[in-house]
């Protein structure tokens, strides 16, 4: 196997198998990462996504996901709080539009949402969409058709979904739902027209053959927003000890996800802080997309910084 023939393949239309992504693994760094962005120039183009999110609702999550600050199964520093206000959440959306981001995603922590919630999570959707030309997403969990019907009803873009690892792995990770529920979920999502926005985390203690065991599943499901988080261990969690993944084995990562989804936005997410340049390395190393301004329970970059260094990087926003 050779690193060109792969790269030609790719750019052919010819999907790379599961051997030749872990003959990958092999291949000295930057050629990998030329060869991604190779990729990348050629189905994105210089087209960079970027979005922003609010915690919409903060802590006290019943899932025992091991890398997650807001789990009730941790003793962690997160802030609880319920439901934020229409107008809260709001605001963020209009200062969002203002700076020039064109994608917007209300995220809550739990399971799933209650009827009630739902309820006022639409009426919010709709505010986004009247007062604002903002691309709206959601992360609510594990969703059921009668949710989901609700929420294309009220003018919901796309549903968020992590799968955060591989099928082997998952059971490590979490106890309290199944890998399984997950994908079924996302199927159900995509039945009712939504597009898509699941990804993974890397740092906790997985392989790299696992890593690239969620990038085919994401591949078999046809996901187009990727995210890639880097675990930013958090005191309380049972993973607040893992070391932090190198930053050229986050950029391995990053060039391989290339090869696998070449049309996909691969999106930058929790822990883009911990790398030293911000991410610019692994934006050429066939990254396209990020989020920007503050995560969940983590600071993040602020825009104006992600705009200067992605102008320079050559994107367009």
């Amino acid at each position: 196997m050779h690193l060109e023939s792969i790269i030609q393949q790719v750019l052919d239309g010819t999907p790379v198998d599961k051997e030749q992504a872990l003959f990958l693994v092999t291949v000295p760094l930057e050629p990998l990462c030329e060869g991604a962005e190779k990729i990348r120039r050629h189905f994105c183009g210089n087209v960079f996504d970027v979005c922003a999110i609010v915690n919409a609702r903060s802590g006290r999550c019943p899932e025992d996901c091991k890398f997650c600050a807001q789990s009730v199964y941790y003793v962690t520093p997160v802030q609880e709080y319920p439901l934020l206000s229409e107008e809260k959440i709001l605001e963020q959306a209009r200062l969002c539009a203002r700076a020039g981001i064109h994608r917007f995603s209300i995220v809550i922590s739990g399971r799933s949402v209650e009827s009630k919630e739902l309820e006022r999570i639409c009426k919010i959707i709709r505010g986004i969409k009247k007062e604002t030309e903002l691309y709206v997403c959601a992360s609510l969990g594990i969703l059921e058709e009668s949710q989901y019907r609700s929420l294309r009803e009220a003018g919901l873009d796309r549903i968020h979904n992590n799968l955060e690892t591989a099928p082997r792995f998952f059971p490590f990770v979490c106890s309290t739902h199944t890998y399984e529920e997950k994908v079924n979920a996302i199927r159900l999502a995509q039945r009712f027209g939504f597009s898509v926005c699941s990804g993974g985390i890397f740092g906790l203690g997985e392989t790299m053959e696992d890593r690239i065991d969620m990038a085919f599943v994401l591949r078999e499901l046809g996901i187009l927003s990727v995210p890639l988080n880097l675990l930013d261990p958090i005191s309380g969690t049972p993973y607040e000890k893992n070391p932090v993944l190198s930053e050229k084995e986050f950029r391995r990562i990053v060039a391989i996800f290339r090869y696998i989804l070449p049309q996909a936005y691969l999106r930058l997410a929790g822990g883009r802080r911990l790398l030293s340049d911000k991410g610019a390395a692994c934006f050429r190393s066939g990254a396209n997309a990020t989020i920007s301004g503050n995560l969940l329970t983590t600071s993040g970059i602020p825009f104006v910084e992600d705009r200067r260094m992605l102008h320079e990087l050559g994107f367009q926003l």
